[in-house]
């Protein structure tokens, strides 16, 4: 088990937002999904990946010389990145001194995550904390995100699986056999409107919920609220419908939309395609929540 490896592109510490407790969240890299609100875009690409933060770059012109394969220029504009001619070979990230570029993305061993995990197994335990795996999509690595698991309970760590549902059967009970808790993405019950901004149909994700609300495992529904895309009342019905048939004891985390991410498409060659929509407002939110409540769902509005 400790020779499974795992591409994972951050491993955030005392975080708060991503279950019970304070807790360690272990960010797996590759998702199939193209949501186009994706906070994580770094996340998409299984494959490392090179990362240019221009409001940090000097612009000495170190980082061109020192790339073999010449996939850097220096323009006004900063450092530009050819990705086809980068390997991300690293050597350009060791030469910049205003940590500019980076590397998202690596190939870590179970042992070697778990050894960022335990230092801090004392907040877990005065926190009722613990572990989430996130991604990216975690049902692309399941085999290492089930062995993570595993370790976590051999030591008494509590796991929670934070997932979009879509990936295979096998790998999905694979993780829930070592998880306390899901975190389930939904994002809209309509195919084709999934298809449109997601880029994937939502049949796979619907039957891979089914599974896990009949797992045994606490399944709690994550709803990012985009508007003018879920929040019809059409979609909100079919929702809380659909949810109430499988386990009316679930819980609804409504997460805002905002543009948190926006700056992380720059820095990987991309253009955020949503940099007009606005944002919900507290009206917008209340009215999705009573929605979901008058089915008798339990519902909370996350920050």
């Amino acid at each position: 088990m400790s020779d499974i490896q795992g591409t994972v592109f951050n491993i955030q510490r005392y975080s708060i937002d991503d279950g019970p407790g304070i807790r360690t969240t272990v960010f797996m890299k590759g998702c199939p999904l193209r949501c186009l609100w994706c906070s994580n875009p770094e996340s998409q690409n299984a494959k490392p990946e090179l990362t240019y933060r221009y409001t940090s770059c000097v612009k000495c012109g170190a980082c061109v010389d020192a790339c073999p394969n010449k996939a850097l220029t220096l323009g006004a504009g900063g450092i530009q990145v050819d990705r086809e001619r980068c390997a991300c070979c690293g050597d350009c990230v060791k030469t910049c001194t205003a940590e500019a570029l980076q590397i998202s993305g690596k190939e870590m061993t179970i042992e070697e995550v778990f050894k960022t995990i335990k230092r801090d197994d004392v907040y877990y335990e005065t926190s009722d904390g613990g572990v989430t795996a996130s991604g990216g999509e975690i049902l692309g690595q399941a085999d290492f995100v089930a062995a993570l698991f595993k370790k976590c309970h051999e030591a008494g760590y509590h796991t929670n699986a934070d997932t979009s549902g879509y990936g295979s059967e096998e790998g999905l009970l694979k993780i829930l056999e070592h998880s306390d808790l899901v975190y389930f993405d939904l994002k809209h019950m309509d195919p084709e409107k999934h298809q449109e901004a997601i880029g994937i149909s939502n049949d796979v994700i619907l039957k891979n919920l089914s599974i896990a609300a009949k797992s045994g495992v606490r399944v709690v529904i994550r709803f990012p609220l985009i508007p003018d895309y879920n929040d019809t009342a059409e979609n909100l019905t079919a929702m809380a419908q659909f949810i109430t048939d499988l386990n009316p004891e679930m819980t609804i985390h409504i997460l805002p939309y905002h543009r948190y991410g926006e700056s992380k498409y720059a820095m990987i060659g991309k253009t955020y395609p949503l940099s007009e929509l606005r944002e919900n407002s507290p009206e917008d939110l209340e009215r999705v929540k009573n929605m979901f409540e008058s089915f008798g769902l339990n519902c909370e509005i996350s920050k």
